[in-house]
């Protein structure tokens, strides 16, 4: 019986191995083949994306004629955040991770396992910055008016909205920064659904240089060096 249950559990183990590496292989190769190589829009507008590492948030203007993005996630939800600060970072994910790892050293295997699973919820974080620095980790990119239009129904339908139509607020004091808030999302996470990938998504939706699927950073910000 015990060099049965061996066999099956080598044989059991060896499978998720292969699948693991199933999985990271065509995470890989669709990182690495571009939807909307060549975008030829006129450059009416900047949108940036910033990356912490790990983590992809889309960034716009804060106020501009299309949207006043301070009229839903308000400044007082904010620690510090005001008028002065002209732009706004947006991100999608899961919601525990979110509140309970502002750190990475706060990473424990439940939240991540939870996390992964695609059975808890998701929230938008949202920061706000007075100004916006080009960089390895921050790249510029100009769309045109009628495609961030695009961009923001394609942010706001990740939104959940109560019956009046008005963001949730995320109900923690948890802060990362003196100008961000948590909303209340739509979805959940998993292995084929990351915050990459929502931000992936929101390049695709307004016709920008994008990944087939990326669970990572690494691949968005491949297309933008």
């Amino acid at each position: 019986m015990n060099k049965r249950f061996l066999k099956i559990s080598g044989k059991c183990l060896i499978v998720f191995i292969t699948l693991i590496g199933i999985y990271f292989i065509t995470a890989f190769c669709c990182s690495r083949i571009t939807i909307n190589a060549h975008p030829s829009n006129p450059r009416e507008l900047a949108i940036y994306i910033m990356t912490n590492g790990v983590h992809t948030d889309i960034v716009v203007p804060a106020v501009s004629d299309e949207i006043n993005w301070t009229k839903e996630i308000t400044y007082k939800n904010t620690l510090e955040a005001d008028s002065t600060y002209q732009y706004l970072a947006m991100g999608w994910g899961d919601k525990k991770f979110y509140l309970e790892t502002p750190e990475f050293s706060d990473l424990k295997l439940s939240n991540g396992l939870r996390a992964i699973s695609g059975l808890s919820t998701s929230a938008m974080h949202t920061t706000y910055y007075k100004n916006i620095q080009e960089d390895a980790n921050c790249r510029k990119i100009m769309i045109s008016k009628t495609q961030y239009q695009q961009l923001i129904r394609y942010i706001l339908n990740s939104f959940k909205k109560d019956v009046a139509e008005h963001l949730i607020t995320v109900k923690s004091n948890i802060h990362y920064d003196i100008g961000d808030a948590f909303y209340e999302a739509k979805g959940s996470y998993s292995i084929f659904k990351t915050c990459n990938t929502w931000a992936n998504a929101a390049l695709k939706s307004c016709g920008q240089r994008s990944c087939l699927w990326t669970i990572f950073d690494t691949g968005i910000f491949l297309k933008y060096r």
